[in-house]
């Protein structure tokens, strides 16, 4: 009968050592930040935006800020309307889905970027790091270009 018992409880053992096994190999991806570009402000000292786009990777999941050696502070802003007016709100953080993608666009949410590093151009990359509560941080380089949204036409 003893043997029959530990015999049982090796088999039980073994059996949650492959369903963590298995848990381990369906671990989840970590976001991924894709097509990310800068505008840069029409004027001198304005801020520039950032937009992109957050693919999801577990439930719960927050943008929590972004930052570069190259700008002085970068904020999460939202354009929404109230009673017909437009305006633009800052958030702290922004939960994305854990399936699907979340668009940061024109128009829409979007990064402010305060205090861009004169040495940033059109035509070239900054580097973005996006820091989120349940994944490490992401760096990815973003296209610089111009005011108008369009990449630098090379004169």
């Amino acid at each position: 009968m003893k043997t029959m018992l530990k015999c049982s409880n090796v088999r039980a053992a073994i059996a949650a050592g492959f369903l963590l096994l298995g848990a381990c190999q369906g671990k989840q991806r970590e976001p991924t930040v894709e097509a990310v570009w800068v505008r840069l402000p029409a004027a001198s000292g304005q801020p520039g935006a950032a937009y992109f786009r957050l693919e999801g990777n577990i439930e719960g999941t927050r943008l929590t800020s972004i930052t570069s050696p190259l700008v002085r502070r970068i904020e999460l802003h939202e354009t929404v309307e109230k009673n017909g007016v437009t305006r633009m709100e800052k958030r702290k953080e922004v939960e994305f889905p854990s399936r699907g993608a979340l668009e940061f666009g024109p128009g829409g949410r979007h990064a402010m970027l305060f205090g861009i590093n004169k040495a940033v151009k059109a035509g070239g990359t900054i580097p973005l790091t996006f820091s989120f509560n349940t994944a490490p941080p992401v760096t990815v380089d973003a296209e610089i270009r111009t005011p108008s949204g369009e990449p630098h036409s090379g004169h």
